[in-house]
């Protein structure tokens, strides 16, 4: 097996102080998260950024800022912007952060309810839009699938020459609306994908470990951190991404897989 990339998902867009107070918003707050993580044994930093109040935003200058201060302070990490953003943004303004030419981006490849009336929208014409605009600029996709139907569309698309092959995945599992998050569910998706693929395994709330070990098994990578889950266990709130990132690093030295560094990680999923 590759060695395991840890994906720290330091934010998100819709966790809250409320949630957790080391739940970051400012840049300096997203820069010592994204630090702690990457010294726990981070390879790539998935990154959403807020305003200082925690609004959502995808605003080119706000990621600019953060990332600078990323880089800043984490050498080689991977910073991979989500193009997701929040509920009710428009393309465009979800586009925004590929203009900063990242190594990698996500690609969101299904329209799923989140709960309550939030539907996040990605139909097929936005997900071909995304793909198109970052295809030119070297930017490689991360291929977010939160069912088992949208692997098909990203199938799809690849053969269409729309995606780049090989594909990476993040498989996201547990998500009100998506595939739950059981071992026979992310079975059926990991043995959904095209052969040569590479994946993640994110696994939302209380099924996040279990779903995250599970992919350390069957030679997957993992994505932890406080867009995922805010506690540790029950009623206990994590410290810090770095909490989430050195446990399942002990996890995986435990069942035999050793972490990569940020070059091994390029490597196994072929970055430039």
């Amino acid at each position: 097996m590759d060695k395991l990339i840890i994906t720290a998902a330091i934010c998100g867009a819709e966790v809250t102080k409320e949630h957790n107070e080391a739940v970051p918003y400012t840049v300096e707050e997203i820069a010592r998260e994204a630090r702690l993580a990457y010294e726990a044994g981070a390879s790539i930093i998935h990154l959403h950024v807020r305003e200082d109040d925690g609004t959502p935003t995808q605003s080119a200058k706000r990621f600019r800022e953060c990332m600078e201060a990323i880089k800043a302070c984490c050498g080689d990490v991977i910073v991979q912007p989500s193009t997701g953003g929040a509920v009710g943004m428009s393309n465009d303004e979800r586009l925004e952060p590929i203009t900063l030419l990242p190594e990698m981006a996500t690609l969101d490849c299904g329209t799923c309810n989140f709960g309550g009336d939030d539907i996040f929208v990605n139909t097929e014409n936005t997900i071909i839009e995304f793909a198109q605009r970052m295809k030119p600029l070297g930017i490689k996709p991360e291929v977010e699938v939160f069912d088992k139907g949208m692997i098909d569309m990203a199938i799809r698309l690849a053969k269409k020459g729309i995606i780049p092959t090989p594909m990476h995945f993040n498989l996201v599992m547990g998500v009100n609306g998506g595939i739950s998050g059981t071992p026979r569910d992310l079975l059926f998706m990991v043995e959904s994908l095209p052969a040569g693929s590479t994946f993640t395994v994110s696994g939302v709330g209380r099924c996040q470990l279990a779903m995250n070990t599970m992919s350390i098994l069957l030679g997957g990578h993992v994505r932890v951190g406080f867009e995922d889950n805010v506690n540790l266990a029950k009623g206990v709130k994590a410290k810090s991404n770095a909490d989430f990132v050195t446990r399942i690093r002990e996890i995986a030295f435990t069942l035999g897989r050793e972490t990569a560094t940020p070059s091994e990680a390029r490597a196994i999923l072929g970055l430039k």
